[in-house]
């Protein structure tokens, strides 16, 4: 019967030592898990910031696009073809043009930093002077 319990000691031992590098492992395959989420979500901060900055350019080229229109209308006699800078936008202009009697296209350009393409808004309208 001593001889069992020896056997039987022998293999608690073997199996106590087979295990004992399992938690360590366990912790850094955690860690690795983790790292990965958090990287995730710094690149889906990243990008909307990215995408945030691109949504504020193109309002701000609206509006000025409208608010150039607006000018056009409220002087109608002075439309005339001709490019405005546009300090609002990083390297942005604005062009207007008359492609035809009473007619207005407005283009707003810009190119963000780091940004190979070039960005546009176009307004285009119908200016009548005196309701004709």
């Amino acid at each position: 019967m001593c001889g069992k319990s020896n056997i039987h000691l022998v293999a608690a031992r073997h199996v106590a030592s087979a295990q004992q590098g399992i938690v360590l492992l366990e912790s850094l395959i955690a860690i690795v898990i983790f790292s990965m989420g958090i990287l995730a979500l710094v690149g889906l901060q990243a990008a909307m910031v990215s995408n945030t900055t691109a949504s504020k350019f193109r309002a701000d080229a609206s509006y000025i696009a409208q608010q150039q229109l607006g000018l056009l209308w409220a002087d109608p006699e002075h439309v005339a073809a001709k490019i405005v800078d546009v300090p609002e936008l990083p390297n942005g202009t604005a062009t207007i043009t008359i492609p035809g009697p009473g007619q207005v296209l407005i283009v707003v350009e810009w190119q963000p930093p780091g940004d190979a393409e070039v960005h546009n808004v176009t307004t285009s309208a119908r200016i009548i002077e005196n309701g004709v």
